[in-house]
């Protein structure tokens, strides 16, 4: 019976390997064999997460793969991030994370204001701001799923609030990393910094990386990004409570929440990948055992990019463009300003912080 409960998801699984494998195969021909170039210049994690949106509107997909789909998208995501741990040492991510805190908190207090003065003006519901507000600040629609609860947020809010960090966050996926590598002329430090904190998404934010990485040949801002944006995600414990206060504060029940059920809990699998990877560069220094355990540091690393872009493939199939056709459009110009504000904030703060830091 268990057997046949995971077995359920290997179709949707199947499916987002092949597509990443015809994106990389894509990626070859028009990079290699058309443009010449000894790497291509193209990212596949953009072709896939691409291919996947077309097929996905094109073609109705079957029950029998949306399980494996969500899959991908839950649990791939999150193995592709823990296998991204092995790029890092413990002094690294303490030197990201030193900067990263105060440019979050920064952003979080900004975006927060924005909106709370634009609900008055284009008058959407508070709920539908709350959940606005959450995703575009902290981890996207996994914030937002976690806070509509204790919001006592409809279907139609949350549906709403999802679609906004969609849209929003797959434009800023496929248009910052040009933007940030042309506005921090190259520097992984700005770039990794600004696309974590800019980026909704925990999946956007590592196929931006990505997309950077495979780019501009630059790991390291792969590795700021993703660390940025899972310190950002921590985040989720302290601002589900204060939502619950603060909406409910006029209500007897106020703690319809568990910190123990909202945290991200794939951070501790990462740091635990950054520990790994320090115990082993110092337990294997023979020549002989040294070549092993590179190869096998550079086995997880690829590993890392085909997870993550499997997860590129499935949020491709399960991007609904028809539905956003039926939203109204306020919510849409919060959502926008949102990302402004956000990206903005975090190049003003950088500018003003990072020689603080560094």
């Amino acid at each position: 019976m268990l057997f046949k409960k995971y077995l359920v998801v290997v179709p949707g699984i199947i499916l987002a390997f092949v597509l990443f494998t015809l994106s990389q195969g894509l990626n070859n021909i028009i990079g290699i064999e058309l443009l010449g170039y000894e790497k291509s210049p193209i990212s596949t994690a953009m072709i896939a997460i691409l291919m996947g949106i077309v097929l996905g509107n094109i073609f109705q997909m079957r029950e029998g793969f949306l399980h494996g789909i969500n899959f991908t998208q839950k649990y791939i995501l999150k193995l592709g991030i823990i296998c991204l741990g092995i790029q890092l040492k413990p002094f690294e991510f303490l030197r990201f994370g030193s900067v990263a805190i105060p440019l979050i908190i920064v952003c979080i207090i900004s975006v927060l204001i924005v909106i709370k003065l634009l609900i008055k003006k284009l008058k959407i519901s508070t709920r539908m701001a709350y959940l606005i507000s959450i995703g575009s600040t902290v981890c996207g629609t996994t914030a937002i799923m976690a806070t509509a609860p204790i919001i006592k947020a409809n279907k139609g809010e949350v549906a709403y609030a999802i679609a906004n960090i969609t849209v929003f966050g797959i434009i800023s996926m496929l248009v910052y990393p040009y933007f940030a590598n042309i506005y921090f002329n190259g520097d992984p430090m700005y770039v990794g910094l600004f696309l974590g904190t800019a980026i909704h998404e925990t999946s956007q934010v590592a196929a931006a990386g990505l997309i950077y990485d495979q780019q501009f040949n630059s790991p390291e801002t792969l590795n700021i990004a993703t660390v940025t944006k899972l310190i950002r995600n921590t985040f989720l414990v302290i601002m589900i409570p204060l939502f619950a206060y603060l909406y409910n504060r006029n209500e007897t029940k106020t703690k319809n929440y568990s910190l123990l059920n909202i945290f991200p809990y794939f951070v501790l699998g990462f740091i635990g990948m950054i520990i790994f990877r320090n115990i082993g560069d110092q337990i294997f220094l023979t020549e002989g055992s040294q070549i092993i355990w590179q190869n096998s540091v550079a086995t997880i690393k690829d590993s890392a990019k085909i997870f993550l872009s499997m997860a590129m493939a499935a949020v491709g199939l399960s991007t609904n463009l028809k539905d956003l056709k039926s939203m109204g459009y306020k919510p849409f110009v919060v959502g926008f300003i949102a990302m402004i504000t956000v990206g903005l904030v975090s190049i003003i703060t950088m500018r003003i912080f990072i020689e603080l830091f560094l």
